[in-house]
């Protein structure tokens, strides 16, 4: 498989929602082209693409793969990006590297969210679109609705370029409207027939259409068309691929993967009609100049979309090169480190067989093993060209993680933080106000393919546990108390003795201690010594066992013994007396509020906003966007948020966004209170605390 040249490149990534066939699409190309001896993943047989032991046991795809196909002297890098929802991240990073985004759509189904989410991250990135229809085989398969659905969700450029011939067990090919002939596919071999009289003005009317979007894409032949004189067929399909790189006409096809029905008729039209890497447009770079993909710049960029650690080759590297042509052994700079990255091999790879090629040329996508960059770097010759970073969905999944084997937790840590330098859609942090490892991810089951991976590669047994809410303590009004502490054991003592007054902080700031001691009641030296023992206190609270925020101490009075007294005495008279002084001070105990901005479709603003207030939050505002949906302001205790992915998800079947961010402390109720309180209290009981 020799290095293709830019303009004979065709990446296309295949989207959509999960379960509809992506895959299936991806290894029937495979097949007819030749580079399968099989039809990957049915009647049996293993798939190329969905390799790792996880997705056999999911039967859903969690990481992209590449199919590259040689198709009538074109090299087609097909892209099968996951998108079920907890692994949709790398969707997005293979839609950065691609020129189209090809959508497969189940014909009984039509669009699902998940189709429409990526839909609209496809648009933000300018990519030429088209549609497969598949699974017009089955027995509730319905053409027309799925043509309704999609254009009134995604618009009127939406046009036939294939029309099923028959449906559900009738499904014998398809129409082909841009040629005009009728497909019947066995296999690899192929027939063309003259359009059966039932289908013909069905065929013409779709014509028609195909006809009306294309011809914007030239102003002369528009003016032609518009005048009532028909378009030739050179000019149609001369106008067909302006079309689709323009944006301005999104073909539909229709097939059946597990049939190999209408997947020749993809694969000839990407060689024939969809963008090649120079016809896309540019790179965006991070200084807000971009980088034309070229094959005439010979100074050499290469983009990582995407790495992965797989156990048997590595760390490996999804590379898509923008200018210039990589060889074997070529040294470049990452413009993030500023360190070198040497590219000792390059391989074409085919689901999980790596196959080692002399030159990638501007264009084409190729991977490298054992280099150190990661997700979304930019490797040049000068160091200094370096691609903005894309789009990826929110991480707001947010769970602790811990080793059921203490011993393990560095070995836990090093390996999910690797982990994360590879997927960007996670983050792992260790809070050291609560002491666990949080995992930030884009779903559960993204979070579950981590520890089982993790225990499969490293023996380390570990699992998820309920984030600790930093939870805070106050006080509500002023009150003074004595500190006092006195012990005799023979020999020295021990004596302390300070009169403390604790007022609430309505400033904002955290802690305030105040030296109102006259008269030398305290030494001086010894006054440090109150203030650290009120801070050592603070830490673990007055009434549940939460740092006490919010407090100005001051100490106006007290007493000492010249011999007994000194700096741990005073440090244990500090804490018995802010014990006893914030113990009269109605102390509370306050939780971290979150500000989220939701983003759904108008019919589940009302399930959303119930929602909100089931869970304790307080709605403050409501709007609408630029594509019709509302977005929901509100103000809700953390402490309900740490499933919101989940419930989200469930609340608006996939369909909704959001983000949140800290909006400071507030009290809690009541009863949420007394429940803290007898917790901590069990615990001390217990000698957990």
């Amino acid at each position: 498989m020799g290095a293709p040249e830019t303009a004979k490149v065709r990446n296309v990534v295949l989207v959509g929602q999960g379960g509809v066939g992506k895959t299936s699409l991806a290894e029937a190309m495979l097949h007819l082209s030749g580079k399968t001896a099989r039809l990957g993943g049915h009647a049996g047989t293993k798939p190329t693409l969905d390799y790792d032991a996880e997705e056999v046991k999911r039967g859903v795809s969690i990481s992209t793969s590449i199919a590259p196909i040689d198709w009538k002297g074109a090299r087609l890098n097909v892209l099968d990006a996951p998108c079920y929802p907890d692994f949709i991240g790398d969707a997005y990073a293979a839609m950065a590297v691609c020129e189209t985004a090809l959508f497969v759509v189940d014909a009984a189904e039509g669009p699902q969210p998940t189709t429409v989410k990526l839909w609209y991250a496809a648009e933000d990135l300018r990519l030429a679109r088209a549609v497969f229809i598949n699974r017009i085989d089955k027995e509730n398969a319905d053409y027309e609705a799925t043509m309704a659905t999609m254009r009134e969700r995604f618009g009127m450029r939406l046009g036939a370029v294939t029309l099923p011939w028959g449906t559900g067990e009738n499904f014998e090919g398809v129409i082909d409207i841009v040629r005009m002939k009728a497909r019947h596919c066995e296999g690899a071999k192929q027939e063309e027939f003259d359009i059966p009289a039932e289908y013909q003005a069905e065929a013409e009317a779709a014509r028609e259409t195909l006809c009306e979007l294309v011809a914007e894409a030239d102003d002369d032949l528009m003016e032609k068309y518009l005048e009532g004189e028909p378009l030739t067929q050179e000019e149609v399909e001369g106008l067909l691929g302006k079309a689709i790189a323009q944006r301005l006409f999104v073909p539909v096809f229709v097939g059946s993967c597990t049939k190999e029905l209408g997947v020749h008729s993809v694969m000839d039209d990407i060689v024939t009609y969809f963008p090649a890497p120079t016809d896309y447009g540019e790179m965006p770079l991070v200084d807000g100049d971009t980088l034309k993909i070229s094959s005439d710049d010979e100074r050499p960029v290469a983009f990582v979309f995407k790495t992965l650690n797989d156990p048997a080759q590595g760390r490996i590297s999804f590379i898509k090169v923008l200018t210039g042509t990589l060889t074997p052994g070529l040294e470049l700079i990452n413009a993030r480190t500023r360190k070198g990255e040497r590219l000792a091999h390059l391989y074409v790879m085919c689901g999980r067989e790596m196959t080692e090629v002399g030159r990638a040329e501007a264009g084409d996508i190729i991977v490298t093993a054992k280099i150190a960059a990661d997700t979304g770097d930019t490797l040049s010759v000068t160091g200094k060209v370096e691609a903005a970073a894309f789009q990826f969905p929110n991480s707001q999944y947010r769970i602790a993680i811990e080793a059921e084997n203490r011993g393990d937790e560095e070995k836990l840590y090093t390996f999910v933080e690797r982990a994360c330098e590879a997927d960007p859609t996670m983050k792992i942090q260790r809070d050291e106000e609560t002491g666990q490892t949080i995992i930030s991810a884009v779903g559960e089951a993204q979070v579950s393919v981590l520890l089982n991976r993790l225990e499969e590669r490293t023996k380390v047994v570990a699992k998820s546990v309920p984030i600790k809410i930093p939870y805070r303590e106050t006080i509500r009004r002023v009150a003074s108390a004595q500190g006092r502490h006195k012990k005799q054991t023979g020999g020295a003592g021990q004596f302390g003795d300070c009169y403390l007054r604790v007022e609430p902080l309505t400033d904002g700031r955290d802690y305030e201690f105040v030296d109102e001691v006259v008269g030398g009641h305290i030494p001086r030296a010894l006054i440090p010594a109150v203030d650290k023992g009120v801070q050592e206190t603070m830490k673990g609270g007055v009434i549940a066992g939460f740092p006490l925020t919010g407090i100005r101490v001051a100490v106006y009075d007290g007493s000492y013994h010249p011999v007994d007294s000194n700096e741990m005495a005073f440090r244990t008279a500090a804490r018995i007396g802010l014990q006893k002084a914030c113990a009269e001070a109605s102390p509370v105990v306050l939780e971290p509020m979150e500000n989220i901005t939701v983003t759904i479709p108008e019919s589940y603003a009302g399930a959303v906003m119930g929602d909100v207030s089931a869970s304790r939050g307080r709605v403050t505002g409501m709007d609408t966007d630029a594509r019709g949906n509302t977005v929901v302001t509100a103000t809700v205790p953390y402490a309900e948020l740490t499933d919101y992915a989940t419930r989200l998800r469930s609340l608006t079947r996939g369909t909704g966004d959001f983000q949140m961010e800290p909006a400071g402390y507030e009290q809690v109720p009541h009863d949420v209170q007394e429940r803290l309180v007898k917790e901590y209290q069990e615990a001390r009981a217990a000698g957990n605390k």
